[in-house]
């Protein structure tokens, strides 16, 4: 019915296929770019040698995007040449030569944050994918491996500092109050790796010892002001350097290694080959300004990008398809140093959410693709959830199927085969099999097939018998391309326990489910047992039971898995919240008892208590009904949790105040504290308590750090308090100058399920302080309304003109950034009809929108075709 609203929409043209890659036609060895700075109009001469890759007579093709050539040389020599769009043509007859070229561009103008460009008084770069296109004529694809001479000259007094790939080699003064710098990166590198920095900027700098006896010299590059928000950064950088060395062997190569925050990028952070460039948000932090989930995200990026420099950097992509292959992997690698700087089991939870709110949903709708695409027409689209999460997961399958020593084995051998190249996720998958001597043909359709696979799981006791038996079934849904799948191969461990006794009846176990249904038989089962599956979500699946409401509350009390304990009370909120939702009501005794059991249970850390009390979202839940009723959602979920709040009210107060006097110390330990204490205060607001607002308030106003300030203010925003208005403008005050802050003020009434919502929001993106040119100002806003279930689907579509309107001016000055914030609307499907037909008119308008940019055409016709 849905799918008639409208004729399909037209394909984007310019598709990109991965049948079609062919090796480049010239390499370049070297490249000397010598920049003249200035923002307004920066001087760029690039000098390459090229070399012919084969037996052909192709023409040089380098690749431009808005560069206009002041001069083209040859040999010395100047030289005709065509355009081809912004493709520059030379007609060169011999195998190697010598180019110059020479571009002028205005970095202060531009606003796509793609290439050199200005933000905050400071030039920067951003290259990945395809942004060095914008600063030079050049090959620009990922399996061209240059060596990089670089020399920037620029006014002193404006940019006192210049910074650049690899290592510094000279610098000095120039005429007329200028200076220069040159660097110099002897690992060969593409060019999406290069970046350059020229600013008034101060380094937190330290020394790190390498496993071989370099120093290396490590500098945080930030505004003076800001240097004492960087200690916590400059921590994690040396943890990782010491991590990455200790578990996978590698070490740093050059003997410096710079990080640089700037405030407007459209990414978290790149990797840049010695000259990491960072989002402030995740750099900055203190304890005034920055959350525990802001200093954990610190610490994981700064991992990320420091991990890139083997698993992206030394090993790099061969093209685009293959962007899981340091993507994937460097996630995996990130989230193993996370887990073991704290609660392993807390982050694998963290990690899980992630992947079910963002990746579930992408594999469930029109923009799903698998973890290595077939095509695409822009790549910055394909920055995903897919891409990042689930390519972390498959490679965890992968170390779990292998198990820990041949797994290091097999990165090793990848590492060292593919070291100074471009590889592909066959190369990677291949060192793998080569390493451990196991077959992965059929686990390779986990890069080919999109969709999140089903498992069906029932367990049937012989009493008599003393034997019980496992039937499993998989399925994988179909997906745009893909109607039909290939049983995959899913790693599931398992384990039961005794009903009666709680014991386990036998060891866990590994089950690779490598067909559409499997049986597995127990013997010497003397009592009733209970499934535990999928334990520490060894699978990114989704799994249907048999487990009746008593099984899964026990196994939230019993499990010795950490993840399946969580998850099995989650699962128990979830079918309750199900069964209220499609039928009006439901029990919520059971899911009282097993979260006062939790509560109670005096061996669970605080942190894991606060995580398995939480009820899901109501965009989880929506993602379990075959139609999304936004309202339903909302008011089963808020009667559960003041159900929850007042019969539980004593536990919840003794809960608050054991955390009540915590001080900050970032530590495991403290953060646990602070967050099971905001988690309590929201169910003892929901409770409906008369003390609710003010304790909120109390809590806000006192607060020594980030974290418990904004717990109570989001208790408070989220109420029907008066108070709610007087700390939202003492927030505002208080932080008026600090933009990364901000961003929280506007987020926080921007997730807020008050009925009001949507007129609030549209009233912030009329304040002073609201800018679409800043993309975490733009995320903060309109991306967090836009996945706020209850506010976005509210007011006959209100929110989606909103989002639409800012959409449509987003893409006139980013188109990256406004592009990814299309999926929302993207879900039409997913609604009833109503809903269906405003979300699918407003994706129309934006496509109908003259001179849409290539990155939002492709977005929203996918999302239109469903």
């Amino acid at each position: 019915m849905i799918d008639a609203l409208a004729a399909s929409p037209p394909k984007p043209s310019g598709v990109i296929r991965r049948a079609d890659y062919r090796a480049p036609d010239w390499l370049v060895s070297d490249i000397a770019l010598d920049f003249d700075l200035d923002p307004a109009a920066t001087q760029v001469r690039a000098t390459l040698i090229v070399t012919r890759n084969g037996a052909h007579d192709a023409p040089l093709r380098l690749d431009g995007d808005g560069l206009t050539p002041l001069s083209v040389k040859v040999d010395g020599i100047d030289t005709p040449y065509t355009m081809e769009g912004g493709t520059l043509v030379i007609a060169v007859p011999g195998d190697a030569h010598e180019i110059e070229t020479r571009v002028e561009i205005a970095p202060a103008a531009n606003t796509q944050l793609m290439g050199l460009y200005a933000s905050g008084g400071n030039l920067c770069t951003q290259c990945e994918a395809e942004g060095f296109r914008r600063i030079t004529f050049f090959p620009d694809r990922p399996d061209v491996l240059s060596k990089y001479r670089v020399r920037m000259t620029a006014d002193k007094a404006r940019f006192p500092v210049l910074l650049a790939n690899g290592d510094p080699i000279a610098s000095g003064d120039a005429a007329d109050g200028r200076h220069w710098a040159e660097w110099h990166d002897p690992f060969p590198k593409p060019s999406y790796l290069f970046a350059l920095v020229a600013g008034d900027l101060a380094a937190n700098t330290a020394t790190f010892t390498t496993m071989s006896g370099r120093q290396v010299t490590l500098g945080i590059w930030v505004r003076e002001k800001d240097l004492p928000k960087t200690d916590h950064a400059l921590h994690a950088l040396k943890l990782s350097m010491a991590w990455d060395e200790q578990v996978y062997g590698r070490e740093y190569d050059l003997d410096v290694f710079n990080i640089v925050a700037v405030d407007d990028f459209n990414f978290g952070a790149m990797e840049n080959k010695g000259l990491n460039i960072f989002n402030s948000r995740y750099i900055l932090a203190d304890p005034d300004t920055a959350t525990d989930y802001d200093y954990d995200a610190v610490a994981a990026v700064v991992a990320h990008e420091y991990f890139h420099n083997w698993s992206g950097n030394r090993v790099t992509c061969r093209d685009w398809f293959q962007l899981s292959l340091k993507e994937g992997f460097t996630v995996y690698r990130d989230q193993g140093f996370s887990a073991d700087q704290g609660s392993a089991a807390v982050k694998r939870i963290e990690d899980v959410r992630g992947l079910r709110a963002a990746q579930f949903p992408e594999d469930a709708g029109p923009l799903a693709h698998p973890v290595r695409p077939d095509e695409y027409v822009e790549i910055s689209n394909f920055y995903t959830a897919t891409i990042y999460n689930k390519g972390a997961e498959v490679i965890r399958m992968m170390a779990t199927i292998l198990g820990p020593q041949k797994f290091r084995a097999g990165t090793d051998r990848y590492f060292d085969r593919f070291d100074g190249t471009a590889a592909t996720c066959e190369d990677f998958v291949a060192c793998m099999e080569e390493a451990s001597g196991v077959d992965l043909t059929q686990f390779r359709l986990w890069y080919s097939q999109a969709g999140t696979p089903r498992v069906t799981a029932s367990l049937e006791h012989e009493a008599g018998s003393g034997r019980a038996r496992l039937d499993l079934r998989q399925s994988v849904p179909p997906t745009p391309g893909q109607p039909n799948k290939a049983p995959m191969v899913l790693p599931l461990r398992i384990k039961l326990f005794g009903a009666e006794t709680a014991q386990p009846i036998a060891e866990e176990q590994l089950v690779l489910l490598s067909d559409g249904d499997a049986q597995l038989t127990f013997d010497g089962v003397t009592e009733r047992p209970v499934l535990s599956i999928n334990r520490g979500f060894s699978a990114p699946v989704i799994v249907d039971t048999n487990r009746s409401v008593a099984d899964l509350a026990f196994l939230s009390a019993h499990d010795d898995d950490p993840f399946a304990r969580y998850e099995a009370m989650q699962q128990l909120m979830l079918d309750t919240l199900v069964a209220a939702v499609t039928h009006g009501r439901a029990d919520h005794a059971s899911v009282i008892e097993a979260v006062a059991n939790t509560l109670a249970d005096p061996a669970l850390d605080r942190a894991f208590v606060a995580e398995a009390v939480l009820l899901p979202s109501d965009s989880f839940i929506g993602d379990q009904l075959p139609v999304v009723d936004p309202e339903a959602i909302f008011q089963k979920r808020e009667a559960l949790r003041r159900d929850l709040g007042k019969a539980l009210e004593p536990q919840w107060r003794e809960a608050y105040e054991a955390a009540r006097a915590n001080r900050f110390e970032y530590s495991p330990a403290g953060k646990g504290a602070r967050r099971l204490k905001s988690v309590s205060l929201g169910y003892v607001i929901a409770s409906g308590a008369a003390d609710g607002a003010d304790l909120a308030f109390a809590q806000f106003d006192a607060a020594d750090n980030m974290t418990d300030r904004q717990g109570g203010l989001t208790a408070l925003v989220n109420s029907e308090s008066d108070k709610r208005h007087a700390a939202l403008d003492i927030f505002y005050n208080r932080y008026a100058d600090n933009a990364l802050v901000l961003d929280k003020w506007f987020q926080t009434q921007a997730l807020a399920t008050r009925d009001d919502t949507a007129a609030a929001v549209e009233a912030l993106a009329s304040h002073p302080d609201f800018t679409l040119a800043n993309p975490n100002r733009a995320r903060a806003l309109v991306g967090a309304f836009a996945v706020n279930q209850r506010a976005f689907h509210s007011g006959e579509g209100r929110g989606y003109r909103f989002v639409a309107d800012q959409l449509i001016a987003l893409d006139q000055l980013n188109p990256q950034t406004a592009a990814k914030l299309v999926p929302p609307l993207g879900r039409w499907k997913r609604f009833d009809a109503a809903r269906a037909a405003r979300m699918r008119s407003e994706l129309e308008r934006i496509l109908a929108t003259p001179g849409l940019s290539k990155d939002m055409t492709e977005q929203v016709s996918k999302s239109l075709e469903g």
